[in-house]
């Protein structure tokens, strides 16, 4: 698989993946503002799958668990100019501008398909990319202002997601994890999710679920994988993924020694 990646300045990038697939488990520490110059991607979250292709913007907030599966499409790669929001610099766009107190943030993706000024603001950089040195901090955060400023003007509701910069607090853990089993984090950025510390965690996990979490996730993950073979007719290479396995024969394997039938099989079971 070739991934390239250029860089303008740490919060501006164009991503390009040429090979059949990229999939990722990921919780960003920053918002990230997508635009997709071609190909698809798949984005699972808990309770809720989104589909993207060529034209597409959306935003996904920080701190939002998610699987993504990048594909290529009708030849060509699967290229996106990506822009990082990140906590300092929204904190000082923040310090001058007035915003209503006491909103509700709401952890979704939040769309703006084929709209003309994030579009145009988003596509003006593509030019950048070309340009030989240094590219200058002062036009990077010009065009990340700008493609605030733009988002504030088309969702009035934006600012309760750009300008809240709490962490995480503590919640339950035992529906934390039955909602998110399937994202393959480190146990450190779950453990920040749900507002412990990782030795908190640990010691919450052992006291309400008796195991360890990482045999309780694998073995929820295969529970979810033999549903979605069984009761769902998919394929192995479609469940592994979205179950949140990294690599196919691990999978199989670790799903063989826990029902005595391949994933192969146990699809075939349907059929007869």
């Amino acid at each position: 698989m070739e991934h390239i990646s250029k860089y303008l300045t740490p919060e501006i990038k164009l991503s390009s993946y040429d090979d059949r697939l990229f999939k990722s488990d990921l919780m960003f520490d920053d918002h990230m503002l997508v635009w997709f110059i071609s190909g698809e991607t798949k984005i699972i979250q808990a309770d809720a799958t989104f589909y993207f292709k060529t034209g597409d913007i959306f935003l996904i907030p920080r701190n939002l668990p998610a699987t993504i599966i990048n594909y290529p499409k009708n030849g060509q790669p699967h290229k996106t100019v990506v822009m990082h929001l990140s906590t300092e610099r929204l904190k000082k766009f923040y310090q001058k501008v007035d915003t209503k107190k006491g909103y509700l943030v709401k952890q979704q993706i939040y769309s703006f398909n084929n709209h003309p000024l994030l579009e145009s603001c988003l596509a003006s950089v593509i030019p950048y990319f070309d340009v030989k040195g240094e590219f200058p901090e002062s036009l990077a955060s010009l065009k990340i202002t700008e493609a605030i400023s733009i988002l504030r003007v088309i969702d009035s509701g934006i600012d309760s997601v750009l300008a809240n910069f709490d962490e995480p607090g503590k919640v339950d853990l035992i529906s934390f994890m039955e909602r998110n089993f399937m994202f393959n984090m480190p146990l450190q950025k779950l453990s920040y999710l749900t507002g412990r510390s990782l030795s908190t965690f640990n010691r919450d996990f052992k006291k309400h679920f008796n195991t360890t979490p990482q045999k309780w996730l694998t073995e929820k993950r295969l529970q979810l994988a033999y549903y979605q073979l069984h009761e769902k007719n998919k394929k192995p290479t479609e469940v592994y993924l979205e179950a949140g396995f990294e690599d196919l024969s691990h999978f199989s394997f670790a799903f063989k020694r826990k029902y005595g039938l391949s994933p192969n099989q146990v699809q075939l079971l349907n059929h007869n």
